[in-house]
């Protein structure tokens, strides 16, 4: 772990400990806001298969940003997920801006937001949702800022992928090897099932749901071989039949 991002979760889970609960988007958008010069933050959800929607805003703005960018299909984080990197708008009032989203570009700068950032959450092809900041003055945000709210967004993404643990010391675990254990598994369940990496992700999530487990925990039983998912497989499969379809096909 870098010694940003290991700022940044250490900002995040004290951000928790003032709540007295256990490490949420909701301490990113909070942390982000107290750590970088804007005025607000949100998160929402995304994927290519489902509709999208917000899971946290820490002001009036950020909400209406966040519903504004739901409601046209268009604007900074509709761009960032489509895109895959971030999109950074200093001043929603430029012209470049105004003909790149006419509609959402004024209905923002009304809502009280004259620059918007936003950063996709992403680990490998999977991308959960998007980070939106804004400032109600235009400006950028400059070189080490950009490094934060990008940390801000990796730890956003691992939260969201329920990854991310808050130790009972305050700590907080070291979250990256996880990242390429969930992207193996993905990939194995394309092939079992046959559907593409966004399919995957969404029968690997559900089946964790599904059985009140953590999405690594899940994750890291596909790559071992002791969870095998079947096309027929739904997420209410147990995991001790997944591991007997296992076992019968050694």
């Amino acid at each position: 772990m870098s010694s940003r991002s290991a700022r940044i979760q250490v900002l995040v889970a004290e951000q928790a400990a003032r709540r007295g609960a256990r490490v949420s988007v909701v301490d990113v958008c909070v942390a982000a806001v107290t750590a970088l010069p804007v005025g607000g933050a949100g998160v929402s959800a995304m994927s290519r298969s489902t509709a999208s929607h917000p899971l946290c805003s820490t002001d009036d703005v950020s909400a209406q940003l966040e519903e504004l960018q739901l409601t046209l299909g268009e604007g900074p984080r509709v761009d960032a997920f489509a895109l895959g990197v971030a999109v950074l708008t200093p001043d929603l009032l430029s012209d470049e801006v105004l003909d790149r989203w006419p509609v959402f570009a004024p209905a923002a700068t009304e809502a009280g937001a004259q620059a918007v950032f936003a950063f996709p959450l992403q680990i490998g092809a999977i991308s959960p949702g998007v980070l939106d900041l804004y400032a109600d003055v235009a400006d950028e945000l400059d070189a080490e800022d950009l490094a934060d709210a990008m940390a801000f967004a990796d730890t956003a993404t691992l939260i969201l992928l329920d990854t991310a643990i808050d130790e009972p010391d305050g700590h907080v675990r070291d979250l990256g090897g996880y990242r390429a254990e969930i992207d193996q598994a993905t990939g194995i369940l394309t092939e079992q099932l046959g559907v593409g990496i966004e399919e995957a992700f969404v029968r690997l999530r559900a089946h964790a749901y599904a059985h009140g487990r953590r999405l690594a925990e899940v994750a890291a039983d596909v790559v071992a071989r002791r969870l095998r998912f079947a096309p027929d497989t739904t997420p209410d499969t147990t995991p001790d039949t997944a591991r007997d379809e296992a076992d019968d096909d050694a």
